[in-house]
């Protein structure tokens, strides 16, 4: 049986139709990566998979369940822009999970279990490289930090589903570099199922284990609403294809000395000397 199952979705906003008979299955543990042009219903497909939108038609199932009406712990996501809270710091942030889950209808936790929780904040912030920013306010951290924090947070309860919408679309190229091997690293580490829309080509097979293209297979010149995208291609891929640093340069000789430094690249290798007594 598959973990997660959508069987013939429909989507309808009023009479525009944004998704049609979307069916498919994923196994547990796949990062599933989706492209597809802007406005084929991607976010709208994940809206669906959180729970935050109902589908028109069909039905998505999770472990053979119809999915829960609401958002729950089980299933966490990572917007483009940082959606974390901007009244609250780098640890509150990461504790606010837990005080939510646990803290009754205040949402505070006192004593042994807001220390648990701390603990638990702590070991994320460490692991996400935001130990020293702690104390800090949203406003205060990079963009590549905000983004840091955001997946934190949404990884804190290890929900089953992940569902990152372009989490790095607004990233410059050295951090999302960064930003793809850390995701990596916490997806082989959970074991969680991720599903991640992406623009970049390149992004969704170097990181997924399958690629899902998102188009309209329908259109009406006259009415170029009048149909919904689907999934018009389902590529899979055996294995991911690990993050890779760029290929080191070729190697390139030099001779050091005192005072100069002289590149000897392109130099024919000498005959070493002849010790002396060997001479002819």
């Amino acid at each position: 049986m598959s973990f997660v199952e959508v069987r013939r979705l429909g989507v309808t906003y009023g009479e525009f139709p944004i998704l049609e008979r979307v069916s498919v299955d994923v196994a547990e543990g796949a990062m599933v990566t989706i492209v597809g042009a802007s406005g084929c219903g991607k976010s709208t497909f994940l809206r669906i998979l959180l729970g935050q939108e109902r589908p028109t038609a069909g039905a998505v199932l999770i472990e053979g369940a119809p999915i829960a009406a609401e958002p729950d712990p089980d299933r966490g996501i990572v917007f483009q822009k940082c959606s974390v809270f901007p009244h609250l710091t780098v640890m509150e942030n990461l504790t606010l999970p837990f005080e939510i889950e646990t803290g009754g209808p205040f949402a505070r936790l006192f004593g042994a279990r807001r220390r648990a929780a701390r603990e638990k904040a702590g070991a994320m912030m460490q692991r996400l490289g935001l130990t020293h920013a702690a104390g800090r306010w949203p406003a205060q951290l990079s963009g590549g930090m905000q983004q840091r924090l955001a997946l934190g947070q949404a990884l804190l309860r290890r929900p089953k589903i992940l569902l990152l919408d372009e989490p790095f679309g607004a990233l410059d190229p050295g951090t999302r570099r960064e930003m793809q091997e850390l995701l990596t690293e916490l997806w082989r580490e959970t074991g969680m199922t991720v599903f991640m829309v992406t623009h970049d080509i390149k992004e969704a097979f170097e990181l997924g284990t399958r690629v899902l293209v998102f188009d309209k297979i329908r259109h009406d010149p006259q009415h170029p609403h009048a149909y919904g995208a689907t999934i018009t291609y389902d590529i899979p891929l055996k294995t991911p294809v690990p993050v890779e640093a760029p290929a080191p340069a070729a190697p390139h000789l030099t001779l050091v000395t005192d005072t100069n430094v002289k590149d000897v690249s392109h130099e024919r290798p000498t005959r070493p000397p002849v010790p002396e007594g060997r001479r002819p």
